[in-house]
């Protein structure tokens, strides 16, 4: 689905996808400058630019915004829907996608708190406020961010666009007027110095560590491509990176010119006129409140993808807007708030958040670089560049991984102990599915026809209703569960006019809206078989109306209408519905290992306190009956005489 290019679309991209990266400047030469306690030489500053240049380049522009933006799924972007693309090569591959899955929302928790708090402790220039002023104002500002969320990306990104464009201008014209004062920095651009440094200085893991941080929001541009785009985005890079370079350059001149002195302020702000210091900041300030939208905007994407291939519990996903690429997650916005506040209070000051910032991040992209792989060598064909590439970013990306190893013990660990409950969920989640199905019994639908007809002709059971509704979780038609079989005819027997038999198929692609209808009993019996894409909304309800008025249609379903039926908007009625709902708990009969009964037990109790079945495939609850479905895995031995 090709997104429109115009003035208001790059707007939209400009708010939405470029807020970590395009607030990098903010951070990243004051922690290059911690990494020599303040010292600033010539060596540190040329060889800090060169790297910052030379990874935007190879790491951003190379292997995001020209290669991974390729690898979209009709439109979509992510590392799960880029796990859609390579699954069917195997089955290992769901390790690395749920990795950096986790890993990325993981860092959707430390993003908004260190740039928010970097850009207040900006005002510290002008306004004499203390750390527990500044702890309230982020607090503040990120509540109002996240309370936005409900209105759509599509508002925020109206709204932050021009904001970003201005913030843009700044960087640039910031840059350039220390560029102007010491225009030899340009050398820095040179890979040279930024070799030589790595290989001189004594520091240089930590200067790496630093370094990484310009590329932070990468992996989010990657994840924000069904909310604006490819070509929005690549129109809008070019800009955005060369105003980010001038600003690096820029803050580079003023050091060199300061040379041998010791820096503690952050010469971000330092470079600004004495009269623009208030502007300034406030332009900052109102910057990194945006640069919190791209994480969260990727981590509802993120979700929505998990959830639609059944690798995370179901939640409500809402669209406040009629683009389907724009969505929002109430839980996940809830639990991102809750974590950045919580993050706020425990490090305080941004430099203590700089010391988690990039960990896990860093363990996304290596995941992203795997999976890039296999897209590359087998949907593609392209097996010398895609083994070139795995080359080149598996070593970019190890170093970098293990720089930020070192700020593990302060504060990296939060980050990796977020990663780590995510995988551990989705793991409960997956593995949890693996165990129902190594013990689901199904029996063969179409042996049941006479037990249809005989149901249907026995009139001492009332008519339970004029059609009733299962859902299966087997794509073969021939097959079903035998607890459907059982709720049918012996539990409570039910009779009906009609019986459908409804499975859901999330296909690779997006948007897929197809259905095939097997008849099991004519005129009584339907197997339909839905493929749905994964970012399309599962409502049943609408899908079988429709299913009903093709079956009319084709002659294929016959009824009477009674003449008290009232037509609705020329469609046919074919009486009630009800949808039958099995819930599912653990027997005590059951044969588990201790471990096996824990994921299932888990993974049942967390489907009980998430969203229900009936909100999540759209069907009205006045409709729903819902029956508890004893789980018997194995069986207990008989006593014995």
């Amino acid at each position: 689905m090709k997104k429109k290019i115009n003035v208001a679309s790059l707007l939209v991209a400009l708010g939405i996808v470029y807020g970590d990266i395009g607030t990098s400047p903010l951070y990243v030469m004051k922690s290059m400058l911690s990494t020599s306690n303040g010292h600033v030489s010539e060596e540190l500053i040329l060889g800090g630019i060169s790297l910052v240049f030379w990874t935007l380049t190879l790491q951003t522009t190379i292997k995001y915004v020209m290669l991974t933006l390729e690898a979209d799924n009709n439109g979509e972007g992510g590392i799960f829907s880029l796990y859609t693309l390579v699954r069917k090569h195997a089955k290992w591959l769901i390790v690395p996608a749920v990795i950096g899955g986790a890993s990325l929302l993981a860092d959707g928790m430390i993003t908004p708190p260190v740039t928010v708090t970097s850009a207040i402790e900006g005002l510290t220039l002008v306004f004499p406020l203390d750390t527990k002023a500044i702890i309230l104002i982020v607090i503040f500002i990120l509540t109002v961010l996240f309370l936005m969320q409900r209105f759509g990306t599509e508002l925020i990104g109206k709204v932050f666009g021009p904001m970003m464009f201005v913030w843009f201008l700044m960087l640039s014209i910031l840059g350039l007027n220390q560029v102007f004062q010491f225009p030899e920095i340009i050398k820095a651009l040179s890979p040279y110095y930024g070799i030589k440094l790595l290989l001189t200085s004594p520091q240089s893991v930590y200067i790496l560590g630093a370094v990484f941080l310009c590329t932070t929001g990468a992996e989010a541009l990657y994840s924000d491509l069904g909310h604006c785009g490819k070509r929005n985005i690549h129109y809008t890079w070019i800009f955005v990176k060369i105003c980010l370079v001038i600003n690096y350059l820029g803050q580079g001149a003023w050091l060199i010119l300061h040379k041998e002195s010791i820096i503690t302020e952050n010469p971000f702000f330092l470079i600004m006129p004495s009269w623009f210091v208030i502007p300034g900041t406030i332009i900052a300030t109102f910057a990194a409140i945006i640069a919190s939208q791209a994480l969260i905007s990727g981590s509802f994407t993120l979700v929505s993808e998990a959830i639609k291939l059944n690798l995370f519990p179901k939640l409500q996903v809402r669209y406040p807007n009629n683009d389907k690429g724009k969505l929002y997650i109430p839980a996940v916005n809830y639990l991102l708030y809750i974590g950045c506040v919580l993050l706020v209070v425990k490090f305080r000051k941004s430099e203590n958040m700089e010391a988690a910032y990039g960990l896990a991040i860093t363990i996304t992209m290596l995941m992203t670089t795997i999976l890039l792989y296999q897209h590359l060598r087998y949907n593609k064909n392209q097996i010398i560049i895609s083994k070139l590439i795995i080359s080149i970013f598996l070593i970019i990306e190890s170093c970098f991984l293990y720089a930020n190893l070192f700020k593990f013990i302060n504060g990296g660990y939060i980050t990796i102990l977020i990663a780590g409950a995510l995988v551990f969920l989705m793991y409960i989640w997956i593995y949890g599915s693996v165990i129902k199905r190594r013990f689901n019994e199904y029996v063969d639908i179409e042996s049941y026809s006479d037990k249809f007809k005989d149901i249907q002709q026995d009139k001492e059971i009332p008519l339970y209703a004029t059609n009733i509704v299962y859902l299966t979780q087997t794509p073969n038609y021939r097959k079903i569960e035998r607890k459907i079989m059982f709720s049918i005819f012996n539990k409570q027997p039910k009779r009906a006019k009609y019986y459908w038999f409804i499975n859901v198929r999330v296909t690779d692609e997006p948007y897929t809206t197809n259905y095939t209808v097997k008849t099991i009993v004519p005129n009584e019996a339907f197997t339909i078989q839905f493929d749905l894409g994964f970012r399309i909304d599962q409502r049943i309800n609408v899908f079988l109306s429709q299913v009903i008025q093709d079956l009319v249609s084709s002659g294929e379903l016959r009824f009477s209408q009674k003449k008290y039926m009232i037509n609705s908007n020329d469609k046919y009625v074919v009486g009630d519905f009800k949808f039958v709902l099995l819930e599912e708990i653990l027997s005590n009969e059951s044969v588990l290992s201790k471990w096996d009964s824990f994921i299932l037990s888990t993974k049942l109790l967390i489907k009980k306190i998430t969203v229900s079945p009936s909100k999540w495939f759209g069907i009205d609850t006045s409709n729903v009956q819902v029956e508890k479905v004893p789980i018997i895995i194995g069986h207990k031995e008989e006593p014995k005489n």
